[in-house]
């Protein structure tokens, strides 16, 4: 049940609820008991409808006391002028007025439980987004998008049915069955001894159709996943996949998981299934052997109980098999539950190695520099950085080049903390920037990457998006203006309020990168970081991006991955990073003297 503790944990905002479904649920049970206990007098009435006395006889006392108290109360009704028709009226009446009551409280147990288990489900899913929100950008690039998708979406709903959906019947069906139980064993306890023998061989066989629900439901989930990266990839790469005639292959990929999550589902349902009708054979079986032993008992006279006793006892026992069958299922839904939170809780309880301090420094405004003190990076066994030794200071403009996987970009990231260093200091202004708390670091910064991350908004709404304090018409204007953008913008049916569609889908390369600059202007961060800003687009639209980062630069410190090393030619400091390690450094025409990487990287992109 340890998978369960976070389902608890939520229980306990809940405790008013709570306690009025138990109070509710309760009363809902003793007036189904009281209804079906009314049986017992009115066969009494019709099994003596041709004698003289009704009810056992007036002068006949019977061995049962719970008999013994109704025909007390019935008697005074029975004797009278057509007492017996009136008795029955009495009787009709009040088995509709207890069924009434009990459906009452019904519907009120249901309606204090419902906001419980909407929710649970909506903290969970809260908490999930909110954990993903937390963690830091290493976790991804372990894990599929595809994945963590399934395990918001999919996992959560198939913990809401399994388990949440099912958490009226772990109280409400087990409360059913003991209070019914405990009235069975008031009528006759030596009947109900026996009938307690069968619950061990019920529960034995239910528990092993449920055993391999959790570990089916995990390879459930697994198939889930996949379909969902694989449909995430075909919709962020449909050009290429019909570009090179490759549909038949995605097509194959995305068909085999999903023949085999049809094929593990297949096996969960009739796992599932199999509970149910099987309890309620077992209950009828059970059942049976009741009818023989108290029928073949009171006949013998071993068991005392009339016939009328023995009928509504009968009728006590089947209102249990119903809650049983219930139960059973109950409990094939929280093992099949188990796979999904289980996944859920992957997330929930993976490590923040990026810790923020609550009471850390507010960083209000950078004044001096950013220094890297002997700073190492490793992600697991890979070490990504080594010894970096490097001081920005305030006004400068740094530029880090060098091939693929040489560290540029992971440089880079551990200045607004994407990462934190292995080894080594990361100072802004003197202090590490550990001590600094994380938003009022990551308020002195902005960046512009390779890939434009726009959102499926307004252009007002995009540019507006990296700022704290609600933006003015001018001030979005004027953004976009340095960024090269207010022409385009000015062009487009509704100008800023233009919806760009789904990651900016509707605007083209360039239009979507002199976003995400005018973003970063309006922000107005003194420290700005630049990934490749350019290298993705065509010649026109490059001069129109590097123009925009050439005005929003100025009088800002500025981090510069390049990949096309024209674009960094005036910059203070050039940085060549080579697996990790620092191999030169200096000026544009410092380095072009040296016969070195950067030298070599010129060359080659003049060749071309």
């Amino acid at each position: 049940m340890k998978q369960y503790a976070r389902v608890f944990f939520y229980l306990k905002q809940y405790k008013l609820n709570i306690f009025l479904y138990f109070l509710f649920t309760l009363l809902a049970i003793v007036f189904s008991i009281v209804s079906l206990g009314m049986l017992m007098p009115f066969l009494e009435l019709i099994f003596n409808a041709g004698k003289e006395s009704a009810i056992g006889g007036l002068t006949t006392n019977s061995s049962n006391p719970v008999i013994a108290f109704i025909r007390e109360q019935l008697m005074k009704t029975v004797n009278q002028p057509d007492g017996k028709l009136k008795t029955l009226q009495y009787i009709c009446v009040l088995i509709v007025i207890f069924i009434f009551l009990k459906n009452v409280f019904v519907y009120l147990s249901s309606y204090v439980l419902n906001p419980v288990k909407n929710g649970i489900v909506n903290h969970l899913r809260s908490d999930l987004y909110n954990k993903v929100l937390q963690l830091p950008i290493g976790y991804f690039t372990e894990k599929r998008k595809g994945d963590l998708i399934s395990r918001i979406t999919n996992d959560i709903q198939e913990v809401e049915a399994s388990v949440v959906g099912t958490l009226e019947g772990y109280v409400r069906d087990p409360l059913t069955i003991l209070g019914n139980f405990a009235f069975l064993f008031y009528l006759s306890p030596q009947l109900t001894l026996f009938l307690l023998l069968f619950l061990p061989l019920i529960g034995f066989v239910i528990g092993r159709i449920s055993k391999s629900l959790k570990k089916k439901s995990g390879e459930a989930a697994l198939r889930q996943g996949e379909a969902v990266s694989i449909l995430d990839e075909t919709l962020g790469g449909l050009r290429v996949i019909k570009a090179f005639n490759i549909e038949s292959v995605l097509r194959n990929k995305f068909f085999k998981v999903n023949d085999e999550l049809l094929f593990v589902k297949n096996k969960i349902n009739n796992r599932r299934d199999l509970a149910s009708p099987t309890s309620e054979l077992l209950g009828v079986i059970v059942f049976a052997a009741i009818l023989w032993y108290g029928g073949s008992g009171i006949l013998s006279g071993k068991i005392p109980l009339e016939g009328a006793a023995f009928i509504g006892y009968l009728a006590l026992f089947y209102n249990v098999i119903n809650p049983a069958k219930s139960l059973s299922t109950s409990f094939s839904n929280m093992r099949k539950g188990e796979a999904a939170i289980t996944r859920i809780e992957e997330v929930l309880n993976a490590d923040i190695t990026v810790e923020d301090k609550p009471d850390g420094i507010q960083l209000t405004q950078f004044n001096n520099s950013i220094e890297f003190r002997n700073v190492s990076f490793a992600y697991e066994d890979v070490t990504i950085l080594k010894n970096i030794n490097l001081k920005i200071e305030k006004g400068k403009t740094v530029a880090l080049v060098g091939s693929s996987g040489a560290g540029k970009s992971t440089l880079a990231d551990l200045v607004p903390r994407f990462h934190d260093v292995t080894s080594g200091e990361l100072l802004i202004d003197g202090v590490n920037i550990k001590d600094y708390t994380l938003r009022s670091l990551r308020s002195q910064i902005s960046i512009v990457t390779q890939e434009p991350i726009l959102f499926n908004d307004t252009i007002e709404a995009n540019i507006a998006l990296g700022k704290e304090t609600p933006s003015t018409d001018s001030e979005i204007e004027h953004a976009a203006a340095v960024a090269n953008a207010l022409n385009f913008i000015k062009q487009k049916e509704h100008r800023f309020k233009t919806n760009i569609g789904d990651r900016g889908g509707k605007l083209s390369g360039g239009e979507r990168q002199r976003m995400t600059i005018a973003r970063a202007v309006l922000k107005n961060p003194p420290i700005l970081i630049l990934d490749e800003a350019t290298s993705s687009l065509d010649t026109e639209s490059e001069r129109l991006v590097q123009d925009a980062i050439n005005n929003m630069m100025q009088n800002r410190t500025s981090i510069v991955i390049a990949h096309r090393l024209s674009t960094i030619r005036h910059a203070d400091e050039i940085i060549v990073l080579q697996r990790g390690e620092i191999v030169q450094r200096g000026t544009h025409n410092q380095l072009l003297q040296e016969e070195g990487l950067y030298k070599r990287l010129i060359e080659m992109q003049e060749v071309k």
